[in-house]
């Protein structure tokens, strides 16, 4: 794991990343959001070769190139974002609807 300088201050290439990671993320709410209001089928009328559907997969796909950029740049650990998402799966078998 990379060592995070002493003041804990975020350099030039990090707040690139983590900049366009807060992007995406916004890109991503607003491609659930269209799923909302559409339908995982309807389309946007300015480009109809894409499904609210497959606007999303591709939202949460350049999510997850950052999550794992970040990774890479051993700005943070994959095993600790992997434990988080097995607890928050666990989480959802309990206190959610969403059949695991």
């Amino acid at each position: 794991m990379k060592k995070i300088n002493k003041l804990g201050k975020i350099t030039p290439v990090e707040a690139e990343i983590c900049n366009i990671l807060l992007e995406e993320s916004a890109e991503v709410v607003q491609a659930v959001s269209k799923v909302f209001r559409f339908g995982w089928l309807s389309c946007h009328p300015d480009k109809p070769e894409f499904t609210n559907k497959e606007h999303l997969e591709e939202e949460c796909g350049d999510l997850l190139c950052m999550i794992k950029l970040l990774c890479d740049k051993e700005i943070l650990d994959m095993d600790n974002i992997s434990r988080s998402a097995e607890y928050k799966m666990a989480k959802l078998g309990k206190y959610s609807n969403i059949k695991l």
